[in-house]
Formats: structure tokens, C-alpha cells, sequence
């Protein structure tokens, strides 16, 4: 492998000062006074001239290079330069630091500190790069203001910076995880914020971000099964506005040769533990996994739904497990390819458990709960039983063939009582848990369904109530909270809320009912009548030309603060249906431009719309405050905002670079309750070619 040298020292302090001159930004900064090019001692006569930029001098490569009877070549599609003299041929790509240089057929890469520009529709190079790349030798006299070539001196392609990725060896093939870690000679460059790992194609010299961090530290680097092919590995240094500031480059091969261990568990392992966790351990990066689990003596098949790759799985064996069985891996790419690891074969010898879940060793119980037989085997009856321990007296309290019970004690029951469940297995044969002493209160209760605190009715709602006492009378009471006025609405076990027009404004409801000659009531109720005109989620944009919309403003936003794109993008889809529902305020009609639904009040106040809760064990709409903006970047700004200061997020700064190790941290740290958020947004990304806008050069 061809091996790019470092200059020594003094050398590249003169040849600095040779080509460095006052700064200048502008092509014609030396209108009065133009650059002359001599080459041989022949003064080049050329439509543009040089000019002075971040200190350095650019030339126009086409003039010095075919005056050095070598090829220039300019493909407009890729914008690149492509310079052959001999054995040796040169590469450059317009904006682009990246130079690849061949010799004897041998490949390497160097980063620039200036990139190759076009000005005056002509091609301009950094002065230095003309003598790394065609060996000649070159001086800057600033008295004349004139750069001189001598192609009858001879000087070696020599690195412009003092930079050095040291974990990984030019050439080296990738077949896993890699460290990564870059040595500079003078200390990490001035001015340096972070450090980037890329991954580049070598015929395109574009690709994806793969690590960044704190460059004085080493990063680790789990390749992805779409990595594999001949690369180009770089390390650069950016300041607090992006801006290149130093780097190295090295070709690589990635070539992944799927592995997928099974840990928590060995081959020929006899399990009798009632649960296993097990984990991955991936030589790639998997969008996910499963877990497949086979019992091959009696053909029962579980596969487990998508799983985050790097938290564990409780496998639970059941007393029909008993015997053998075979578990493996199965990894998936963002593709939804999947790689399938090898099957563990072990044995299950469980014992046979049965409790009673929903209560404790003496519990206090002034309300309702619900019982539930734990169990690791199939059943056929399931039945709950109350005894009293002062008389030993027993009561069948609910019987089903399997599920949980929702038990209310009353009056009746007050005092210190046994529960304990008993089944009946797929044999035939019964099996009784252990008893559970409880204290209970037994107060009698009577509590209101179909309605919540703070709910606003626009429309019909029934109403209903538990109890734990046999009723002799109930009634529904309606209230109006500024008036004092009251009605009875129903006299029967149920009541039905009708809103009418002249009915708006503040209520309150409860239950009231008899028993023994006693009188019972339930909690008051507060909620509120609207029967005025409701606005619905509106579109912020047709669907076709969303995700147009929100690509450029994540686009901009990976560029400024390193966050996938794609992952924002897939976010702003999943959250607002494509754009097609986007909150308003549902009494106003004010559009929001809310397009991650984020609660509370944005830089145009907020909007109320509908979220759930739960009252007394049913579910309910209730009035939200969500976020307004003034337009959809203001909206975009505040979701970058909310992931980049809030501390609950920081381990989700650590890689918000990469879509899918980004989108499983959001999950992890909490961003939404659905199980399979991340996996939702993994695959809006894999659907619709997102993975694309976060795809990057040097």
C-alpha cells in the first residue's frame, strides 16, 4: 500500500509561507495587482487569474496542468476533475476536501484544507496540490506577486495536515466492530468542537456519518450489513459552525460476515428458572431482532414481536415447554433483511407455580381490586374464593375458565379475610394457591362511569356506576355550577347526557342511590357543555408535497447540528399522518403548525385539542394545551430545541447521527409509550428512501 508521508516541519512552515499570503475571500480581491503564473520560466498567459483565499493561493488547474503536458478531464454530472499524467492519476471533486490520487495502481486519499472551486466557470486549486499531485516544485514570490513552477524539480505527495487515523490501517478489511481513533501531531486542532467518523463510497465519495464525539477520546464503530464494500474511511475536525478544520482519509473494505451469538443461555442447558433474560451479541448493526423458539416434541412455534438489539428478552418457560427446546436469533438490516443466528438447543424443567397476583400479604383494601391467577400452565377452570377467617365460611366469588376478576368487596365482607384462586389443568386435575390475608374495609361506595373531571361534552355520553352494596334507589343528579340548578336525569341504573343548545358552560353530575334506608353518593363530577361549532386536525400541506416540506428543514438541521434527518422526517410523518393531521384549536379553528405534537405552550401560544385519561377505570377524552407556532419552522425549531437542551435526551445526542441507533434511544429515553415506536420509524425510513438525506461528503 502507497504511503502518504508527513512533511517535515520547517519544510511545510516555508512552503506554507511560500503560498500564504493576507486573507482574502474574494476572487477579485487583487483586481490592480494580478497573481502571474510562470511555468519553466514562461509566463502563462490565461483568461482568469489566481486570487488568495483562507490564506492559500488557488490556480486554475486546466492552465498549469496542460501546460505540464498532462490530461485534464471534466465530468459536469459528478463535478469532478480528473488529471492523468503517466502512471499517475488525480481526482477532485468541487467543494469537496477529498483527494484521490493514484500511482503505479495504487490508490490513496488525502484531505485538503482548501477545496477546489469554480469561479469564472474555471476550475480552482489549492497552489500546494499542484505540487503534491504532478511532483514538481513550486514557489511564490509575494515582490512580484507570481507563482513559479519548475518541472525540473521533483517532490512527493505529502499529507496536509498532521493528522492520523491509528486504530485503522490504510487497506485493512472491516469484518465488525472497530475502534476508532485519530493521534495528531500538534494536538487536536485550534478551534475543534467534534470529531466525525465518515464512511465514504470510493466512486462517489459520498456516504453517512458512523461516530463523532469528543475527538480526544476513541469511538466504537458497529458496521451495518449496508456498509459493506471498498470505502473510504475519514476522520474530521469541525468547529462550532461546522466548518472543516483538519482531517485524514484512508481506503477501506468493509466485507460483514454476519454473527449472531445467543447469550443467557448455553447448549445442552437443563432450565428450571421460571424466567431467562437473554440478549445479542451482533459483530453489525441490527435495526432489530427476534427471538424464534421451537419445541420440537410436541411442534409448538413462538417468535417474538421486534425487540430492541440491545436490551434484554425474558423468556418464560410454561410447564408445556417442558422437554426440549431450540431458541436462536434472528437479526434484521433496515432493509428487513433478515440473518439468522444458530439454535441453542437446551432443556425446560420447570415446576409448576400458581398464585394469586393482584393482592399482598396483608393489603388494606377500602376499594376495588383485581385478582389474577399466576400461573405456568394451561387451564380449563379458573375460580376465586373469600373466606372469613373468624368463621372459616368460604365464598365462590367468580368462576371463569381463565382471566382475571375484578372483585369490590362490601359491607358484608369488612374484617380480616383469606383469598386464594384454584384451577383445573388440561388433566383434569385441580390445583389451589396459597391464601392472601387482606384487610377489608368494606365502606360502602358507589362510584360514577362514562364521565371524567375537566371533560367538555360536545355531544351524547352515557353514564353508569359501580357499587358494592345491592341498591334500593339511584338517581343522577345534573347541576349547573352557575346557577345552583338542579335535575334528576334518570332514576334507572343508567343515565344518558344530552347536550343541548343554551346548555354551555360549567356542570357538575353524581350518582345517588339508597340502600337499607341509608343514602350513598358518589364523588361530584366537574365538566363542562360545548354545543358551539368543532374544528378538527387540518392538513399543514397537500400530502404529496410533505415530505418535500419537512426534508429541507431536516436537512438544514443535520447540517447545523449533526441529527439524522431521516430520523426527523420519519418523525414529522408518523406524528401528523403526513402532514394531513395537524392540531387546531377545536373551539377557534387556530391552526397550530404543531408537527410533533408536543404539549404546552410554542412561541404563538397554544391550541386545545384532545388527548385521553382514565377515571375510575374508564377511559375518556379530555381538553389539551398543545404547542402553536407561527409557522412550520418555528415548529421544527422547538422539537430541535427539546432534543438537544433537555437532559433526558442526552444519551440520544450521543447518536442522533444514525436514523436507527437514534431512533431506538428516543424510545429508550422515554420520547413516546408505544412499544414499537422505534420500530415504526426504522421502517418509514426504509419505505420511503429517507435514509438518503443523511447522506454526506467531506
Amino acid at each position: 500500500m502507497m504511503r502518504i508521508k508527513f512533511l517535515k516541519w520547517p519544510i511545510l512552515i516555508s512552503l506554507l509561507l511560500m503560498i500564504s499570503l493576507v486573507q482574502y475571500s474574494a476572487p477579485d480581491a487583487y483586481a490592480e495587482n494580478n497573481i502571474k503564473i510562470v511555468i519553466d520560466g514562461k509566463r502563462i498567459k490565461s483568461d482568469v487569474d489566481p486570487y488568495i483565499k483562507n490564506d492559500r493561493t488557488l490556480v486554475p488547474i486546466r492552465v498549469i496542468s496542460e501546460e505540464l503536458d498532462s490530461l485534464v478531464e471534466w465530468d459536469g454530472e459528478k463535478r469532478e476533475v480528473r488529471i492523468s499524467k503517466e502512471d499517475m492519476h488525480l481526482v477532485l471533486r468541487i467543494d469537496s476536501y477529498l483527494v484521490e490520487y493514484t500511482l503505479d495502481n495504487e490508490t490513496t486519499y488525502a484531505l485538503m484544507d482548501v477545496a477546489p472551486e469554480i469561479s469564472e466557470d474555471r476550475t480552482f486549486v489549492p497552489l500546494r496540490l499542484i505540487s503534491n499531485a504532478l511532483g514538481v516544485g513550486i514557489e511564490w514570490d509575494s515582490e512580484e506577486r507570481a507563482v513559479y513552477v519548475d518541472s525540473s524539480e521533483s517532490s512527493e505527495f505529502t499529507k496536509f495536515f498532521d493528522v492520523e487515523i491509528s486504530s485503522v490501517k490504510a487497506g485493512q478489511t472491516i469484518t465488525g466492530t472497530s475502534r476508532l481513533y485519530t493521534e495528531t501531531l500538534q494536538g487536536v486542532p485550534k478551534g475543534t468542537k467534534e470529531i466525525k467518523y465518515l464512511l465514504l463510497d470510493r466512486d462517489t465519495a459520498k456516504g453517512f456519518v458512523i461516530a463523532a464525539g469528543d475527538p480526544a477520546q476513541a469511538h466504537e464503530w458497529v458496521p451495518a450489513m449496508e456498509d459493506n464494500g471498498r470505502k473510504i474511511l475519514v476522520a474530521a475536525f469541525y468547529d462550532a459552525r461546522g466548518n472543516f478544520l483538519a482531517g485524514d482519509s484512508i481506503p477501506v473494505t468493509v466485507r460483514i460476515q454476519p454473527r449472531i451469538k445467543l447469550n443467557g443461555i448455553v447448549e445442552g442447558q437443563l432450565i428450571t428458572a421460571h424466567s431467562v433474560p437473554l440478549t445479542t451479541e451482533l459483530n453489525f448493526s441490527a435495526a432489530y431482532v427476534k427471538y424464534e423458539m421451537i419445541n420440537p416434541d410436541n411442534g409448538a412455534y413462538y417468535i417474538s414481536p421486534e425487540v430492541d438489539p440491545e436490551k434484554p428478552f425474558t423468556m418464560i418457560p410454561v410447564m408445556e415447554d417442558n422437554g426440549n427446546m431450540s431458541v436462536r436469533v434472528i437479526a434484521y438490516d433496515t432493509q428487513g433483511n433478515p440473518y439468522y443466528g444458530q439454535y441453542v438447543n437446551i432443556g425446560i424443567d420447570v415446576d409448576r407455580y400458581l398464585y394469586l397476583g393482584g393482592v399482598k400479604q396483608g393489603q388494606a383494601i377500602d376499594g376495588s381490586v383485581t385478582l389474577l391467577a399466576q400461573r405456568n400452565f394451561n387451564v380449563t377452570d379458573t375460580e376465586y374464593y373469600l373466606v372469613d377467617r373468624a368463621t372459616g365460611n368460604e365464598t365462590l366469588l367468580h368462576k371463569a375458565a381463565y382471566g382475571s376478576y375484578t372483585w369490590f368487596p362490601g359491607p358484608e365482607d369488612a374484617g380480616s379475610k383469606d383469598l386464594y384462586v384454584k384451577v383445573t389443568d388440561t388433566a383434569g386435575i385441580t390445583h389451589v394457591s396459597d391464601r392472601v390475608t387482606v384487610n377489608v374495609t368494606g365502606n360502602p361506595k358507589l362510584l360514577l362511569q362514562g364521565i371524567g373531571p375537566g371533560q367538555v361534552l360536545t355531544e351524547a355520553i352515557s353514564l353508569n356506576i359501580k357499587t358494592n352494596v345491592d341498591l334500593d334507589t339511584i338517581r343522577y343528579i345534573l347541576t349547573n355550577a352557575r346557577t345552583g340548578w338542579e335535575i334528576v336525569i334518570s332514576e334507572k341504573s343508567t343515565a344518558v347526557i344530552i347536550p343541548e343548545e343554551g346548555d354551555d358552560g360549567p356542570w357538575t353530575v353524581r350518582a345517588q342511590g339508597s340502600y337499607g334506608g341509608k343514602t350513598i353518593k358518589s364523588e361530584e363530577v366537574r365538566f363542562s357543555i360545548y354545543t358551539g361549532p368543532l374544528y378538527s386536525a387540518k392538513p399543514v400541506i397537500e400530502k404529496d408535497k410533505y415530505q418535500d416540506l419537512v426534508s429541507g428543514l431536516a436537512v438544514e438541521t443535520r447540517k447545523t447540528t449533526g441529527m439524522s434527518a431521516a430520523l426527523q422526517v420519519a418523525q414529522a410523518i408518523l406524528e401528523t399522518g403526513w402532514g394531513q393531521s395537524v392540531p387546531v384549536d377545536k373551539y377557534d379553528g387556530k391552526f397550530s403548525y404543531n408537527l410533533f405534537g408536543i404539549k404546552g405552550e410554542g412561541t404563538k401560544g397554544s391550541v386545545t385539542s384532545n388527548t385521553w385519561e382514565e377515571y375510575n377505570g374508564v377511559a375518556f377524552r379530555i381538553d389539551a394545551e398543545f404547542r402553536a407556532y407561527n409557522n412550520v419552522k418555528e415548529s421544527w425549531q422547538d422539537h430541535k430545541d427539546l432534543l438537544l437542551l433537555r437532559d433526558r435526551y442526552a444519551p440520544f445526542r450521543e447518536v442522533m447521527y444514525d436514523s436507527t441507533k437514534g431512533a431506538w434511544e428516543l424510545k429508550r429515553c422515554g420520547y413516546a409509550t408505544d412499544s414499537l415506536y422505534a420500530v415504526k420509524l426504522i421502517n418509514i425510513i426504509n419505505r420511503y428512501g429517507l435514509k438518503e438525506l443523511d447522506e454526506v461528503t467531506i
